[in-house]
């Protein structure tokens, strides 16, 4: 097959399995470099550095953040080496009926996620939070740190990410406030033995968690679930347009009975950053587009008549 006449999304995914095909030749090449959207850098929010690589297992690394706001608190998150899966990660995915994408890198829309938690920590405050599909962790970690939450959960599905997660809030526990409960969580959105959870939190937070159609419906039914009914509470979600797949998401959650608010320019610093990649002035992300890699802000609430 011609690899021009292959879509973007089905390339990308091809990509994710190159742990196990490990292909060298020209022409894997040449569609990695065209259709990957992964940057080096991301955004460049959060400044970050490698501390660590070839941990006790040599697929892993530690990456420390440091949080650009007084007095710079740094947070350390052990996490997969990118592009660093093999067979045993894709099993564990198919026998929970979860993807693998936690495991794959920290993807962009995490980080302009956790900079915007940082940079509204009166909006968190006291608040009980919970990040769903969080990978490594870093939004939850930020929220954390930053916001004098009363409890964060940080959640994912896959049990693998979830070991992580443990260990990163181990790690940076001493960045957390006092008054802070931190906790991981593995948890599935199909689960149906809620009833400690139902109506329990104040808000919620999520990354490019949209993309995968076949979890749609679920994911809006959780979210109703787990907000507060009956005093302010809301949902919020960082995610590109990615062809029809917000906007069938966006659906589910109208069907549902929620209300959302879809914003495209909410902090400006962000929006200075992605403005200079569309103009392609930053060879960081030389593949950047718009609706592929630009996480939109979807604040989801119930109706309050």
């Amino acid at each position: 097959m011609d690899p021009t006449s292959s879509s973007s999304s089905s390339l990308r995914w091809r990509i994710l399995r190159k742990a196990l095909i490990n292909r060298s030749d020209s022409q894997s090449q040449a569609e990695i470099k065209r259709v990957s959207r992964k940057a080096t850098q991301g955004f460049n929010l959060i400044p970050c550095q490698l501390v660590a690589s070839a941990l006790e297992d040599s697929r892993e690394a530690c990456v420390c953040y440091t949080i650009p706001i007084p007095p710079s608190p740094k947070l350390y998150l052990t996490q997969r080496v990118d592009n660093c899966s093999d067979l045993n990660d894709f099993e564990i995915s198919n026998r929970h009926n979860i993807d693998n994408t936690g495991l794959v890198c920290q993807w962009p829309s995490e980080e302009v996620l956790a900079y915007f938690c940082m940079s509204q920590p009166d909006r968190f405050r006291g608040k009980r939070v919970i990040e769903l599909g969080s990978g490594y962790g870093l939004a939850g970690l930020v929220i954390a740190a930053t916001t004098e939450a009363s409890e964060v959960v940080i959640s994912d599905g896959n049990p693998q990410v979830v070991n992580y997660i443990k260990r990163n809030i181990e790690s940076n526990s001493m960045a957390f406030s006092n008054n802070t409960s931190v906790k991981a969580m593995e948890f599935h959105w199909n689960q149906h033995e809620l009833s400690e959870l139902t109506n329990t939190f104040d808000i919620i937070v999520a990354s490019d968690c949209t993309f995968f159609k076949e979890f749609h419906k679920d994911l809006a039914s959780i979210i109703k679930v787990l907000l507060k009914a009956n005093e302010p509470s809301e949902a919020l979600f960082f995610s590109p347009k990615r062809g029809d797949s917000l906007d069938k998401f966006l659906k589910e959650i109208e069907d549902i009975g929620l209300h959302y608010v879809l914003t495209e320019k909410y902090d400006d610093q962000v929006w200075k950053r992605h403005e200079t990649l569309v103009k392609g002035d930053d060879e960081s992300w030389p593949s950047y587009d718009k609706s592929h890699c630009y996480p939109l802000l979807i604040q989801i609430t119930n109706y309050h008549k």
